[in-house]
């Protein structure tokens, strides 16, 4: 119990502290969206420094290759706060997270959060409608989307892999970019939602084939469905195999 609650606070004060130290820089970085890469940098930086130092360790795998000159939608399985901080590390092209609005409440990291990532009221139309609009403006600027599409943590941690929303698919097929699919299976046992449970040690991140949404139409419903069937059903098999 107390090295729980140790590490734990351990954990929270290194969210905190490299932003404090980069916080000039990361202030510069959003003055302007053209300098994004740079605050992206420093979020790679930021993300690393808090796994590292937790005793978390990453292993990447990967069944194919990003490409620079191109744009993707990243998922990935949601089960912890580190899905974040991996997702950062283990993704060196630019990307901007869609995520719910009531993350910019966290003190300091969202500050930053509400300036860089595409926020969403998942019970408000219009709310929906502008991440389509922002999402097609980073886009248009060659960087890419990350979306867990689970919409959230689980609240019963039995649960493998939730049900998967349809707004990552419909932003891909919208603007005809490959959804990369990404599978995180040890952070939930790593660094769960429930305070005195987890552990330092490997983090694996699983990169797979891309999935293609090339002609693929966002009027056809089918389509969106069956697109987001395939990608869970990835997702879900690689973490049934432990």
């Amino acid at each position: 119990m107390i090295f729980w609650l140790l590490w734990r606070i351990w954990f929270y004060l290194m969210m905190g502290l490299p932003i404090v130290v980069m916080f000039p820089f990361l202030v510069l970085s959003i003055l302007k969206e053209k300098w994004y890469p740079y605050f992206f940098v420093m979020a790679r930086i930021w993300a690393k420094s808090i796994l590292y130092t937790s005793g978390f360790y990453y292993k990447v795998t990967k069944d194919q290759e990003l490409d620079n000159n191109s744009s993707y939608m990243f998922v990935a399985n949601h089960t912890s706060m580190t899905d974040i901080m991996l997702m950062l590390a283990v993704t060196p092209k630019p990307f901007v997270f869609v995520g719910k609005k009531e993350l910019a409440k966290i003190p300091l990291f969202g500050f930053f959060y509400k300036r860089t990532c595409i926020l969403v009221d998942r019970g408000n139309a219009k709310s929906r409608q502008a991440v389509f609009e922002r999402a097609q403006k980073r886009l248009n600027q060659g960087l890419s989307i990350c979306i867990f599409p689970e919409g959230g943590v689980p609240y019963d941690e039995s649960i493998v892999l939730d049900g998967f929303k349809d707004g990552a698919f419909r932003l891909a097929i919208e603007y005809q970019i490959p959804i990369v699919p990404m599978t995180f299976p040890d952070n939930k046992k790593r660094f769960s939602y429930t305070f005195f449970s987890g552990s330092p040690g490997i983090m694996r991140a699983h990169v797979h084939k891309f999935v293609s949404t090339a002609g693929k139409s966002i009027e056809n419903k089918a389509e969106i469905k069956a697109i987001n069937e395939e990608v869970r059903a990835i997702i879900l098999d690689k973490l049934l195999q432990g």
